[in-house]
Parts: C-alpha cells; structure tokens; sequence
C-alpha cells in the first residue's frame, strides 16, 4: 500500500505534515493563555482585596468602590513587592491576592489618614 493510504484510515505520524522550524528574530505565534492577569481576573482580586481591606481597616465600602481600592492597591502591592525585590503581580494566584490585599490595605489606611488630617480642620 506504499504511503498512499484509503479513506476513512488514519496517516501514522510519519506521514503527518511537519511545521517549519520559526527562523530567528521572526515573531511566534501568542499563546492563548500565559496565566497572566486578565481584565475579570482583576476585578475578582481587586474585590476581594478590597474587601479584605474594609474588614482589615473597618471601612464599610460598595460593591464599585471595593473593586476600585481592590485594583488600585493590587498596583500599589506590585509596585511594593517589586521595590522589595520580590518581583510584582504578573500571575493569578494566592500570592497576587496577598499583595494585592496588602496594596489595598495600605491605600485604605493612607486615605483614612487624609481624611482624619482634613476633617479637623474645618
């Protein structure tokens, strides 16, 4: 029967067609997936985080506003871990949820302090 082969029968793997090798300095192809953090996986952190920081610093916060200290502190948390030399967010996980819960905590703590500062002198 050679290499041809019937229909309906499946070609071994040396008859299945070969991809050409990527010459240097061409772009690849993108992975779909690189476990990066995605849009909805920020929102999910960045609402835990903030909820995590209301019950740290007993603010009581909206849905919205949690996501956005959330966010804002899980950026703040990398910047934090990066400076420290422990690398920042790059990956969903345990780890971004903690910095991020750290991120959000200490922007809390700074605006709770603001606000403290401005109020009494009015």
């Amino acid at each position: 029967m050679g290499t041809a082969h019937r229909l309906g029968s499946i070609p071994s793997l040396s008859e299945a067609p070969r991809q050409a090798p990527i010459p240097p300095g061409a772009c690849r192809p993108a992975d779909p997936y690189d476990g990066g953090v995605g849009l909805v996986s920020w929102i999910v952190v960045g609402f835990v985080a903030g909820a995590v920081a209301g019950r740290v610093t007993h603010q009581r916060l909206g849905c919205l506003a949690k996501i956005a200290v959330g966010v804002i502190g899980a950026l703040i948390g990398g910047a934090l871990a990066r400076a420290a030399g422990i690398g920042g967010l790059g990956h969903f996980g345990v780890r971004s949820l903690l910095l991020a819960a750290v991120g959000a905590t200490t922007l809390e703590l700074v605006l709770g302090a603001v606000e403290r500062r401005g109020g009494g002198r009015r």
